[in-house]
């Protein structure tokens, strides 16, 4: 039997390396990395996105590799009303939220918002028991 402990990475196509830094970086804080021979990628905490620029992938790779396919939930330690206010001056658009939901870490409150692909942005306040 497998037992997975925990997720260390994933792999994030981008249409634009720079354009998707320049987001999670810039607007969600996210450390930007480069490692093996000058590959991109996005720490936080013990995880990261490594990033593929369509066209330009590593191998092995997902069948299609598609930039804006993605939904992505991440928990965050900063209270959401000041996460609105900080999109906002970025010039981010909440797509949805506050809204309540469930997922692996129990019941959270999340705002929606999209990145320069496309995808899903989720992020999620645990709520307090």
């Amino acid at each position: 039997m497998i037992r997975v402990a925990r997720l260390d990475h994933l792999v994030l196509t981008v249409a634009s390396i720079e354009a998707s830094i320049r987001f999670y970086q810039g607007v969600l804080g996210m450390e930007e990395i480069t490692f093996a021979a000058g590959r991109k990628a996005l720490r936080f905490g013990r995880q990261q996105i490594n990033l593929h620029e369509a066209g330009r992938t590593f191998e092995p790779k997902a069948i299609r590799p598609t930039p804006g396919s993605a939904d992505l939930c991440f928990i965050v330690e900063t209270p959401l009303a000041d996460i609105a206010a900080h999109l906002a001056a970025s010039g981010v658009a909440i797509e949805l939220g506050p809204v309540p939901r469930e997922g692996a870490s129990g019941a959270f409150t999340s705002l929606y918002l999209r990145d320069p692909d496309g995808n899903l942005v989720e992020l999620s306040v645990i709520d307090p028991a």
